[in-house]
């Protein structure tokens, strides 16, 4: 604090002036040329490969308004304080800080939102383990239930809400075994399971087909995979909704077609060889590049923050006035930077993911 004193003294205003934003602008350019790399590793990882877009939550729209808001009200915060009009500008400036706090909040409320469609850090595309139909079925009162646009149906209607919750406590039975017996278990009033078109009959505590022969334990580590996936609400994708609504899956930039459980590119099924490499290559780096991209930006935010913490603090001691509003308008550069880099990822998210 005194050596800043001491610069203070030392050199002119304008000098100050100077260098102090010449500081800010090299911050700006520096994080500038970062999230440029950023995207432009996002663009070239995308190549030949796999490509899941989601729909960006609406907490991060919602987020964009709170910071164009906190950009016009610390406008006005650092104008009323250069007029010495000091008890306006404590005001517009703890807004301010309440708006950074508020775009903070949604953009965490987002990754929530994105967490519970499916979209994690780090996933696969597709379901491959435990999909439903490849051995097991499931029959509800004498109807078989179908997946039909990457969600459970049953009657033509799609499961959610309670009817969803009861199949999932039905088929969370087959992860919580005991001794590896089945005794106990509610099995056959509603649900009924069938392997390979067999219906299966619990007897003395384990799954026999009908002609009396147990399941082996390779099947059972097939049911066990298929309660995961309706735990969780998977179908075909482990992004949850409907493909071409909720998401959208690319190949070399080209949206796929998902039709009857299937894929399509350029109109044809997904051949033998691609089909492979989706499932070699099955991770979904896409949404991982929009966590890195989104929470870098966040972290700069949650520094503005404290900027605007100080600010505010500075502000009610009485530390800015007219002729002392120099480190007002320097953070105030690099708060409205900040906004415009998530406006331009944003878009670019939007549009390109």
């Amino acid at each position: 604090m005194k050596m800043k004193k001491q610069f203070d003294q030392q050199y002119s205003p304008e000098v100050n002036e100077r260098t102090k934003k010449t500081l800010v602008w090299f911050i700006v350019f520096s994080i500038t040329m970062m999230f440029a790399g950023f995207t432009s590793g996002y663009i070239v990882s995308m190549g030949d490969n796999f490509w899941v877009k989601v729909n960006m939550p609406n907490a991060f729209y919602l987020s964009t308004l709170v910071i164009i808001l906190s950009s016009i009200t610390l406008i006005i915060g650092i104008r009323t304080v250069k007029k010495d009009n000091l008890s306006q500008g404590k005001m517009w400036l703890a807004i301010t800080l309440i708006l950074g706090l508020g775009f903070t909040y949604l953009q965490f409320r987002g990754y929530q939102q994105l967490y519970n469609n499916g979209a994690v850090f780090s996933t696969w595309i597709i379901v491959d383990n435990g999909r439903y139909g490849d051995y097991f079925e499931i029959k509800k009162e004498g109807e078989f239930l179908s997946v039909e646009n990457n969600q459970y149906v049953w009657k033509g209607e799609k499961l959610e809400g309670e009817r969803l919750q009861n199949l999932q406590g039905f088929m969370l039975q087959f992860l919580n075994l005991e001794n590896g017996s089945l005794k106990g278990i509610n099995y056959g009033q509603d649900y009924v399971l069938f392997l390979k078109g067999e219906p299966l009959t619990l007897l003395n505590g384990s799954l026999v087909t009908t002609d009396g022969a147990e399941l082996s334990l390779l099947d059972y580590e097939r049911l066990q995979y298929l309660a995961i996936n309706v735990r969780d609400n998977r179908a075909d994708f482990f992004m949850r909704g409907e493909m071409g609504v909720d998401f959208q899956l690319y190949y070399k930039g080209k949206p796929l077609e998902y039709k009857n459980r299937k894929l399509f590119y350029n109109g044809q099924e997904l051949s033998t060889a691609l089909q492979n490499k989706l499932l070699r290559g099955n991770k979904d780096t896409s949404t991982a590049y929009l966590y890195v991209i989104t929470f870098l930006h966040l972290l700069h935010v949650i520094a503005g923050v404290i900027m605007l913490f100080v600010f505010v603090k500075n502000t009610f001691s009485g530390r800015y006035n007219s002729s002392n509003t120099l480190a007002l308008r320097a953070g105030g550069i690099f708060w409205h930077f900040l906004g415009a880099l998530w406006i331009y990822l944003l878009l670019f998210l939007s549009f390109i993911h």
